[in-house]
């Protein structure tokens, strides 16, 4: 089949679907069973002795048998181009959360705007995981963004940058890489050993991802000031990725983001990433919208480039 068709005509198609549809909860959805699968092993390994190497042979299994799955499936679906076609453009659409990441944010924005504080708080408490019940509507606004920069990089760039390396084998194992953090990559006693490999499986997974995002946050905004707040707040998160995006958007917003936040009824003090303490306003998050937008096309047109460049 011709490299464009194979590979980059799925990858636009899946950014177009995405684009359109968004993530349909009542959908099929391959991270639904990566995380009933999850699920599943957590109960059956996770007591007793052995956390450690059995949260290990856990991760590392799934893994595999997800590239693995879809590795077998393109190769299968080979003789026929164009089913073969269509199932890429799919799992792509399926790997892809631009979409419902800005409209989960925005609906956060409404709910605070139209509803009172009491709804926003409640509506935001669906995608963070900090307590919300006492935050105030800058704190709840200023949550939001700092979810929008870190799942850019989580929910769209690290898995167009899979696809770009490993087509959709290495979208879906990095989505599984990144599901298994989400439910078992906490320092917590239940976790704390468990989900130890998942956790930094997920570090590495998103190490280039991260940086990338922010790069493409600086591209789409010219924004000298996000640069400097890269370079200097970058690396000033407790994660070794999640800063740098925050530290774009800080400096795209001229705001601050991070400082005192209470998890579970316990108060964590995250290092303050930016300046300018100002509060988020309701017409900020279009710029923000802009971003996303922007930095994920771009980065969609240039696999596609660069793909047909080397091909």
């Amino acid at each position: 089949m011709d490299p464009f068709v194979k590979f980059v005509l799925p990858l636009w198609l899946g950014y177009l679907l995405d684009l359109l549809l968004g993530d349909p909860r009542s959908w099929p959805h391959p991270v639904k069973y990566y995380g009933r699968l999850i699920a599943f092993f957590t109960r059956q390994l996770n007591h007793g002795k052995g956390r450690l190497w059995k949260g290990a042979l856990m991760t590392v299994g799934l893994c595999i048998a997800v590239f693995s799955f879809f590795y077998i499936v393109q190769r299968w679906l080979e003789p026929w181009p164009w089913v073969q076609l269509l199932f890429t453009s799919v799992m792509v659409f399926f790997a892809l959360a631009n979409k419902s990441l800005l409209q989960e944010g925005g609906e956060v924005f409404d709910a605070l705007r139209r509803q009172g504080l009491e709804a926003g708080r409640r509506r935001l408490s669906w995608i963070v995981g900090r307590d919300t019940a006492a935050l105030s509507p800058a704190q709840v606004r200023t949550a939001v963004m700092e979810s929008m920069s870190e799942n850019l990089s989580d929910g769209v760039i690290a898995p167009l940058f899979y696809y770009a390396l490993l087509g959709v084998p290495g979208m879906m194992l990095y989505k599984m890489i990144n599901t298994l953090d989400s439910m078992i990559g906490y320092k917590n006693v239940q976790y704390l050993y468990f989900g130890r490999v998942a956790a930094r499986l997920d570090d590495v997974a998103n190490f280039v991802p991260a940086r990338l995002t922010a790069l493409l946050m600086v591209i789409v905004t010219g924004s000298g000031r996000a640069v400097r707040y890269v370079l200097r707040f970058g690396r000033a998160h407790a994660s070794p990725n999640a800063g740098y995006p925050e530290a774009a958007l800080a400096g795209i917003l001229d705001c601050r983001f991070g400082g005192p936040n209470t998890y579970q009824g316990r108060v964590v003090m995250k290092p303050y990433i930016g300046e300018q303490p100002r509060d988020i306003a309701h017409t900020d998050f279009r710029k923000v919208r802009y971003v996303n937008h922007a930095a994920t096309l771009l980065m969609v047109l240039m696999i596609g480039l660069i793909a047909l460049f080397i091909t």
